[in-house]
This record gives structure tokens, C-alpha cells and sequence, in this order.
């Protein structure tokens, strides 16, 4: 798990230990499965059955499955849902109207909107066989019914509004209840979900860092891009402790911090079953499984405290707890699906603040996949060199500048400026920058754990690849004042002349050969 940005690259190359939880896969509208081909999908929705509050919906037009997306026709859907349609054959756009709620589909879209605010699809609307046809997940759950895969029938199953707001008016109704037994999956307790997805999550190891996947497909897992993004080697161990090598990764979205990964052997693991990452909402209960601090296959529970959108990708905040480790790992909802990937969480505070990245993001990176079968797995190219022996201060400095001139914080990044590498009198490469004095007035005692595990990651990498050297880096808090400051150590102010005073301290140290000290100051 990632505390937050800044403990994404600075705890995995050291301290080692990322949130990794597992997601889950399935087949039909309700869940998408990596390793279903499109053939396979065909197949799949030739037989596929769809319930409206427990009456069969006849179509038109079969339902067709693509890469795990069912479609279907749009004139029935809408009809069944109690929605208002219209159609403007000049643009293609679908306007659907429904009380207070507005949706508006463009054929060949992977764009929607709903009152306005515009949401990624896993696939858009299309033509087919002389039907316009739209997902069905998608529209049934942004009109605010329940949709459900049944497996076993291959049958998908929706509550309406009207069926749910009955049910909510009329609680001993029995037809209601009827209705809702028929047509809605059966919620799990903890125990069932974890025994249904206990076996489908994995923990990774790798040469940077430890956290958690998901199996997705005979070979697939997905995690967190932070998780593999220094990694050039690695395992997974399954629930019963087989340990197979990774290849390397297949696709990633950086910015949604997702990244899937392919095994060299085939991990003979059942996928799990991947929600939509839409219908899910605040309050309702969750569990996760991963790995923190290496403990294999924790599993937790809580609910989704809220819900937010960062760009365009939706995430959860929860209160399961998780820890570093538990990076990539599971979140699941009461019916055993997949929903989210953990990623990360806020340290000091007394509140479950702790955050998934929706599994929306992870049908599109299954898009991804089937649509580039050819990819060959290969972990990234390395951000550092294996080594600097002979580098000259310069090259020091530009690497510097590159790799570690901003520290990251939950209060936001701080840039280093004024960088300085020289060599002094006693043979030590000493290395220089100054800290951003506003930022560190503001931020300085809630970023100690920060600069400490920036410096650890710095002095790290910086030993590893130059380990004949003594090195030390300092960072200075640095603020020229028109009066004489009071009460620092002898030195620490120094006069510049035309009436100003310099204030000069170290707020960062780092001293090491074979060893590192590390000091912060308040």
C-alpha cells in the first residue's frame, strides 16, 4: 500500500513493502473475464437470458458480447427501465431521460454523460445486425437499477428503481420480496466471499518491493503500476505456496496507478470475478484481501466511506484497513466480485483513510490486452543506472535534479532547487540543494516521515550504485529577513549586508558508506 504519492517510488525501492490486493473476473454484462476471447464471449451471450424485476425481456436482437460487455438493444432496455428516449439519427446520440436524470450516448463512443459530467465506457454504443445496441450494465445501473450476472443460468438479472424504491416503501410486501429474490444475486456473508477469492489472490515479491495481486487469467494478475514500476525480477505465491516467476508487464495505466502482469507458468488458479465499478455505492459493505507487511492473504472488511473521481478514474475511499503490502490487492463487494484494486492510505490520523482504484479502470485495460494479443510481458527499463563509478559531479548533479528533485508529501510535492555536488577536503562526495522555505513553514513537521524516507531512498540508491564513496546529502532551509532572527544555533545566521539576515540550517541529512544515517529536523 502507498501512504500516499510520495511513498510510491521511495518506499518501494527500500523499505519494501506495497499494498497489493487482488481483483476479480467473470464473464457476461455483469463481469468481465481476462481470459475470455471474443469468440468465447460470442458463444456466451447466443444463450444469454435477461430478467427486468423477474419477467424475461424479449429482444429483438440477441444480446452480443464483446471483450465482456453486453449489449443490447436500446429501444427494449430503455422501455423496461421506465426511460424516456430520443435518438438523433444525424449525430448518432442516444438522449435518455429519466426523472432528475440525464444520459447521453454517442454511437462509436467511449464517451458518456450523465448530468453533465462525462464518464469513460468499457465499450460503446454500437450498430449491430440493424439494431443500435448499448451496454447494458452501464445503462441499467446510471438509471439506477441493480444488475447481476447469474452464472449458473447465464442469465443477467435487474431491479429497477421502481422495484427498489417499492421494496424500500413497502417492506412486508411479499410479492416485492419475491421479485427481489428472483431477479438480484444472493449477497454473501465475509466468510463466503473470502473463500471465493481467497485462492484468486496472490502476493508478489520482486527485486524492489512487495505487495498483492489478482488473478485475471491463466497467466494474468492484475496490481498497482507502483508495485512493479522499479521491478526487473519477481514472483508471485499462490494461497498454497506455489511461487512462480513473473515475465513482466503487459499493460498499465500509470495514472490510475494499475499495471497487469503476466506469469512465465500458468498459475492453475480460478480468476476471480470482475464487477463493473459503477453500481456500488457509498456506505455499502466491502472486504479486501492482500498481503500487508508480508503477511500472505489478510483478509478485512468495511465499507466504501466515499466516492470520488481523480481525472478520470473513479475511486473509493474505505475504511478496511490495509498497510504496505497490501498494494494491488482485492476489494470486493457482497456478492463476491471484484470492485476495486487497494492502493494506498494516510498515516497519523486516527480515521480508516484508506483508498481503491475502481475496477472500471481495470476493464480497460483487458480492452487493452485482447485488442494487442501480440504484447510480449517485459518489466520496465530501469530509472537508475546499475552504476556511477567514475561519474563526474555534473553527471551527479543531472541525475540529482532528475531522479530525486521533488519530495513528495500528502500535503502536496515540493521541488529542491540550487543543487550543489562537490568533493571536499576529507575525500567526501557531498551533495547540496535547498528546501522551499514557505513549504516547509506551512508543512515541515507533518513531512518529517516524508524527508526521512526520501533521504533513505536517495542515500539507497546513490550507495548502491557508487559503494567506494562516502557520500553525504544535505538539504537547507534557506530565507533572507530584514531583522536578525533570534534563538538559532551559532552560524545558523549569518548577515548579507543592506540590513538582511540569512537563516541557514540543515532540515536534511544523509551520511553513509556501507551504512546511512538519516536526520530530519522539525
Amino acid at each position: 500500500m502507498v501512504k500516499f504519492k510520495l511513498k510510491q517510488k521511495l518506499l518501494l525501492s527500500v523499505l519494501a513493502f506495497g499494498l497489493v490486493i487482488a481483483p476479480l473476473t467473470g464473464i457476461g454484462g455483469a463481469s468481465v473475464s481476462a481470459a475470455a476471447s471474443a469468440k468465447t464471449a460470442a458463444a456466451q451471450s447466443s444463450a444469454l437470458q435477461i430478467y427486468v424485476d423477474g419477467k424475461k425481456l424479449s429482444l429483438s436482437t440477441a444480446p452480443v458480447t464483446q471483450k465482456g460487455v453486453v449489449l443490447v438493444p436500446m429501444r427494449q432496455i430503455f422501455a423496461a427501465l421506465n426511460a424516456d428516449l430520443s435518438w438523433e439519427p444525424t449525430t448518432k446520440t442516444i438522449i435518455v431521460k429519466k426523472d432528475y436524470s440525464t444520459i447521453t450516448l454517442q454511437v462509436g463512443s467511449k464517451q458518456a454523460v450523465i448530468n453533465g459530467k462525462s464518464i469513460q465506457l468499457s465499450a460503446p454504443a454500437q450498430q449491430l445486425n440493424g439494431s443500435t445496441m448499448v451496454p447494458l450494465r452501464f445503462v441499467g445501473e446510471a438509471l439506477g437499477a441493480d444488475v447481476h450476472m447469474d452464472n449458473k443460468s447465464n442469465s443477467i438479472y435487474i431491479v429497477s428503481l421502481e422495484a427498489k424504491m417499492k421494496k424500500y416503501e413497502d417492506p412486508d410486501n411479499t410479492d416485492s420480496d419475491q421479485d427481489e429474490e428472483s431477479s438480484s444475486a444472493k449477497k454473501l456473508t465475509t466468510r463466503e466471499i473470502v473463500e471465493m477469492n481467497d485462492f484468486s489472490v496472490v502476493m508478489i515479491t520482486t527485486d524492489a518491493a512487495q505487495g498483492s495481486g489478482v488473478v485475471i487469467g491463466e497467466k494474468q494478475i492484475i496490481t498497482n503500476h507502483h508495485v512493479v514500476e522499479s521491478a526487473q525480477s519477481g514472483t508471485v505465491m499462490t494461497v498454497d505456496g506455489e511461487v512462480i516467476d513473473i515475465a513482466g508487464i503487459v499493460v498499465y495505466n500509470e495514472e490510475a496507478d494499475l499495471a497487469i502482469i503476466e506469469t512465465k507458468e500458468p498459475l492453475n488458479v480460478d480468476p476471480v470475478i470482475i464487477g463493473s465499478g459503477y453500481t456500488d455505492r457509498k456506505g455499502d459493505k466491502v472486504v479486501a484481501i492482500g498481503s500487508p507487511l508480508g503477511f500472505q492473504n489478510t483478509a478485512a472488511e468495511g465499507i466504501i466511506s466515499n466516492i470520488e473521481f481523480l481525472g478520470m478514474t473513479r475511486s473509493y475511499q474505505i475504511s478496511v484497513p490495509i498497510d504496505h503490502g497490501s498494494s494491488g490487492g482485492g476489494l470486493f463487494n457482497e456478492y463476491g466480485e471484484l470492485i476495486g484494486i487497494t492502493t494506498s492510505g494516510m498515516d497519523e490520523t486516527q480515521a480508516d483513510l484508506n483508498f481503491a482504484v475502481s475496477v472500471s479502470a481495470v476493464t480497460e485495460l483487458l480492452y487493452e490486452l485482447e485488442d494487442s494479443p501480440e504484447k510480449k510481458a517485459a518489466f520496465f527499463d530501469k530509472r537508475l543506472p546499475d552504476s556511477m563509478k567514475g561519474a563526474t559531479t555534473d553527471e551527479i548533479k543531472e541525475l540529482m535534479k532528475k531522479e530525486f528533485g521533488t519530495i513528495g508529501t500528502f500535503n502536496g510535492s515540493t521541488e529542491l532547487k540550487r543543487w550543489e555536488v562537490t568533493r571536499d577536503a576529507q575525500g567526501w562526495l557531498v551533495i547540496t540543494a535547498i528546501l522551499d522555505p514557505s513549504f516547509y513553514m506551512l508543512y515541515g513537521n507533518q513531512a518529517n516521515d516524508d524527508f526521512r524516507y526520501w533521504a533513505i531512498d536517495a542515500g539507497y540508491e546513490l550507495l548502491r550504485m557508487m559503494p567506494d564513496e562516502k557520500i553525504q546529502i544535505v538539504v537547507y532551509y534557506e530565507q533572507v529577513f530584514s531583522f536578525e532572527p533570534r534563538g538559532f544555533a551559532p552560524g545558523e545566521v549569518s548577515a548579507v549586508g543592506d540590513g538582511t539576515w540569512r537563516v541557514r540550517y540543515p532540515v536534511i541529512q544523509m551520511q553513509g558508506k556501507e551504512k546511512m544515517h538519516v536526520q530530519v529536523r522539525s
